[in-house]
C-alpha cells in the first residue's frame, strides 16, 4: 500500500505540475448550447419568444417619446382636440406593451430558473455517472480536492453563463438590432456620428475584455487548486500535526492563496474598469450628438434623414430629442454585452474542465463471462437458476460455435509471467508467477514498494497487465466482466472507507442484499459484534466523517465485517490487521481462519505472525518473487525470510 501511495502521489505531482492550463476549447458553447436545448427544446422557445419580446418592448419608450412630443406639438399649433386623442391612444399603447413586457419579463425568469436547475441536474448526473465508470488510474492520477471542484467552481461558473450570460447576451443582440433600425429611420449623419463611438467602445472591449478573460480563467485554475491543496490538509491534519508542519502548510498555503488573489485582482480589475469607461463613453457619445445635431439645427441642414425631408426645425429638434434616449439605450446594451463576457469566458472555461472530466475513457471492460447462481447436482451437473443456494458459476459462451458453457466459482487462481507497471517505461512488477489452489491461503511479504498490493490490484483489475496471463478457475481474467469478477472477491483494505449512515448500513454495504442476522453474524465472525453492542445506538448508531466517532481498530473490524457478509470465495487482506492492538489482532485472527475456510486468501503483512500459518509465503523484492514456501520451508532455508523472521533484517 506504501508503494501505491509513493506512486500515486507521483502520478498526481505530474498531473497537476507537469502540463499547461486547459482553457475554453473550441466548440465548447456549441457544445453547451446542445446540452441546454436537448432536452428543452419548448421551454427554450418560450424563453427567447419572451427575451425577444422583452428586448422590443423595451426600447418603445423612445418611440414614445417621439410620438408623445409630435401630439403635443399638433396640440400648441392646431389645438388639444386632436391632440388628446392621440396622447391618451398613446398611453393606452404604453401601458399595454409595457404590461406585456413585465409578463413576458416573468414567464421567462421563471421558465429560465426550471430551464438552469434542470440543466444542472443533468450535468451534476452526468458528472458522478461518468466517475462511477472512470478508471482507477484516474483517482490516483488527480487531486480530490481538483475534481471536487469541477462539482461546486466549474458548475456555478457554467449555472452563471446559462441562467445569465446567453440570456443577456441574446437580449442585447435584439434591443442593439431593434435600436439600430429606428436610429437609422430616425437619422442617418446622427447613425453615423453613432457608430463611430460604439466602434470605439468594441476596440476597448476588445482589449480590456480580452485581459479580463486572461485573467479570470487563470483565477478558475488557481482555485481548484488552492482548494485541492485545502482538502489534502484537511484530510491529513492529523499528519500535519504529528509532524509539526503547521508553519509549512500555512506557507505553502500562503502561496497558492496569493496567485490566487493576484489572478483574481488582476480579472477584476479589468472586469471593473470596463464598466465605467463604458459608461463615461456613452455620456461622451450622448454629449456629442447633441451637440451636433443643434449645430445641425444651427445650420439649418434639413434634408437629414433616410426617409423624405425635415419640413422645419422643431420637427428635427423632436428627432434629436427622441434620438438621445434611443443612443443611451443603444450605448448601454453595448456594456451591458461587453459586461458579459467575462461570464462567458469563466462559463465556457468550467465548462471545458467539466467536459474534460466527462471525456475521459472509461474503464474499459471487454469481458463477456459472467457470474450466476446455479445449482450442482451429484453428478456434478451445473444448471443455471436464479434462487440462492450457495453456489456459483462463470457462465462461459462460445463465440466460435455459440455454446455456453458452466464452471463452477472456486477461487482457483494463477498467474504466469506477469509484468506490470503504473507507467510504462517504470515496470514494477517482472515475470512473476503464483498459483493458488481453491482454500490455500498464500501471504505476500517484503518491503515497502516490492509490489505486494500492486499483485492483488491486478487480481481485481484495478489495473490491467502488461504481459503475461491470470487465470482465474482456468478462464483468462480478461474474459470475465470487471462487475462479475469483483463479486467474487472480498476485500479489506488497510485504508477502511466507512460511509454516512449506520452501522448495519455500512457492514450491509458488503452485500445489499443481506439481511440484519446476516450482517450480525458477519460481525460477530470478524469480532465486531462485541463493541458494536456498546454503541449507544448498537447497530443502528449513525456513523459520519467516515467512522470518525470510531477508534482505527473498530473501524477496521468493521471493514472486515463488511468483506464477511459479502461471502466470497477469494478474500483479499491487505494489511488488515494494520491498525488493531495485539489483544484484538489475536480475535481477529481467530475471525479470519473461520472466515478464510474453504476459501482461497491472499494477505499482505508486515507483522509476520500474521503469515505464519499461510500454505504459501512469497517473498517479494523490487517486483520479483525471491522465495516461496511454507514458513518452515523459507525458515529452513534462512534466506531473505528467515533474515525478516529473526530481525537480522528488518522489514522496512
Amino acid at each position: 500500500m506504501a508503494r501505491q501511495m509513493s506512486m500515486r502521489g507521483g502520478m498526481k505531482g505530474g498531473a497537476m505540475k507537469g502540463g499547461p492550463r486547459p482553457k475554453a476549447k473550441k466548440g465548447t458553447l456549441k457544445r453547451v448550447l446542445s446540452m441546454l436545448f436537448s432536452n428543452n427544446k419548448r421551454l427554450m422557445f418560450i424563453v427567447f419568444i419572451c427575451i425577444t419580446i422583452s428586448a422590443i418592448t423595451g426600447v418603445a419608450s423612445s418611440l414614445f417619446l417621439k410620438q408623445l412630443l409630435v401630439h403635443i406639438k399638433t396640440g400648441l399649433a392646431d389645438g388639444w382636440d386632436a391632440a388628446l386623442k392621440g396622447i391618451i391612444s398613446l398611453i393606452v399603447v404604453m401601458v399595454t406593451v409595457y404590461g406585456t413586457s413585465i409578463i413576458c419579463n416573468l414567464i421567462q425568469t421563471r421558465t429560465m430558473a426550471k430551464v438552469t436547475q434542470g440543466f444542472l441536474h443533468q450535468i451534476r448526473t452526468n458528472l458522478f455517472n461518468k466517475m462511477q465508470s472512470l478508471p482507477i488510474r484516474y483517482f490516483d492520477s488527480h487531486l480530490t480536492g481538483d475534481i471536487m471542484s469541477s462539482y461546486t467552481n466549474d458548475t456555478d461558473a457554467i449555472r452563471q453563463l446559462v441562467s445569465q450570460s446567453i440570456p443577456s447576451m441574446y437580449s442585447a443582440l435584439i434591443s442593439v438590432t431593434t435600436l439600430l433600425v429606428i436610429m437609422l429611420t430616425s437619422s442617418l449623419w446622427l447613425s453615423l456620428v453613432m457608430f463611430l463611438g460604439v466602434f470605439l467602445m468594441i476596440l476597448i472591449t476588445k482589449k480590456v475584455g480580452g485581459n479580463s478573460a486572461k485573467y479570470f480563467i487563470k483565477q478558475q485554475h488557481s482555485l481548484a487548486d488552492e482548494e485541492g491543496y485545502i482538502q489534502e490538509m484537511i484530510q491529513g491534519q492529523k499528519v500535519v500535526k504529528v509532524f509539526c508542519h503547521e508553519q509549512e502548510s500555512k506557507q505553502n498555503f500562503d502561496v497558492k492563496n496569493d496567485q490566487l488573489c493576484k489572478d483574481a485582482t488582476s480579472a477584476h480589475t479589468f472586469a471593473n474598469i470596463l464598466m465605467p469607461i463604458m459608461g463615461n463613453l456613452g455620456n461622451i457619445l450622448y454629449v456629442l450628438l447633441a451637440f451636433i445635431g443643434g449645430l445641425l439645427v444651427a445650420l439649418n441642414v434639413n434634408n437629414v434623414t433616410i426617409i423624405g425631408k425635415v419640413e422645419d426645425s422643431a420637427l428635427f429638434i423632436i428627432t434629436i430629442i427622441a434620438f438621445l434616449p434611443i443612443s443611451k439605450q443603444f450605448t448601454g446594451n453595448i456594456a451591458q454585452a461587453s459586461q458579459q463576457i467575462n461570464s462567458i469566458v469563466m462559463g465556457l472555461a468550467g465548462a471545458s474542465r467539466l467536459f474534460e472530466l466527462l471525456d475521459q475513457d472509461p474503464e474499459e471492460d471487454h469481458g463477456y463471462v459472467t457470474l450466476v447462481r446455479c445449482r450442482i447436482d451429484k453428478d456434478g451437473t451445473i444448471t443455471e437458476c436464479e434462487e440462492r443456494t450457495g453456489h456459483w458459476a462463470w457462465k462461459h459462451p462460445h463465440k466460435a460455435d455459440g455454446t455456453i458453457t458452466y464452471t463452477e466459482l472456486k477461487g482457483d487462481i494463477q498467474m504466469f509471467d506477469v509484468d506490470f507497471g503504473y507507467n510504462p517505461e517504470k515496470i514494477v512488477l517482472h515475470n512473476v508467477s503464483l498459483y493458488a489452489n481453491p482454500g490455500q491461503k498464500i501471504a505476500f511479504v517484503g518491503a515497502t514498494g516490492a509490489g505486494k498490493t500492486t499483485i492483488t490490484n491486478l487480481i481485481n483489475r484495478f489495473y490491467d497487465i502488461a504481459d503475461g496471463k491470470i487465470r482465474y478457475d482456468g478462464i483468462n481474467i480478461n474474459k470475465i466482466k470487471k462487475a462479475d469478477l469483483r463479486r467474487s472477491l472480498g476485500i479489506v483494505l488497510q485504508d477502511t472507507n466507512l460511509f454516512t449512515g449506520t452501522v448495519m448500513e455500512n457492514i450491509r454495504y458488503g452485500r445489499l442484499s443481506a439481511t440484519d442476522e446476516d450482517c450480525i453474524e458477519a460481525a460477530k465472525l470478524a469480532y465486531a459484534h462485541d463493541f458494536i453492542t456498546r454503541l449507544p445506538d448498537g447497530y443502528n448508531t449513525m456513523l459520519t466523517a467516515d467512522g470518525g466517532n470510531l477508534s482505527q481498530g473498530q473501524r477496521q473490524l468493521l471493514s472486515i465485517a463488511r468483506a464477511a457478509v459479502k461471502d466470497a470465495p477469494v478474500m483479499i487482506l491487505d494489511e488488515a490487521t494494520s491498525s488493531i492492538d495485539t489483544r484484538t489482532e489475536a480475535l481477529v485472527q481467530k475471525g479470519t481462519d473461520r472466515l478464510m475456510q474453504g476459501r482461497t486468501v491472499f494477505v499482505i503483512a508486515h507483522r509476520l505472525s500474521t503469515v505464519r500459518n499461510s500454505d504459501v509465503i512469497m517473498v517479494l523484492d523490487q517486483g520479483h518473487i525471491i522465495e516461496r514456501g511454507s514458513h518452515e520451508e523459507l525458515i529452513a532455508k534462512k534466506g531473505k525470510y528467515y533474515q525478516l523472521y529473526t530481525g537480522a533484517f528488518e522489514l522496512e
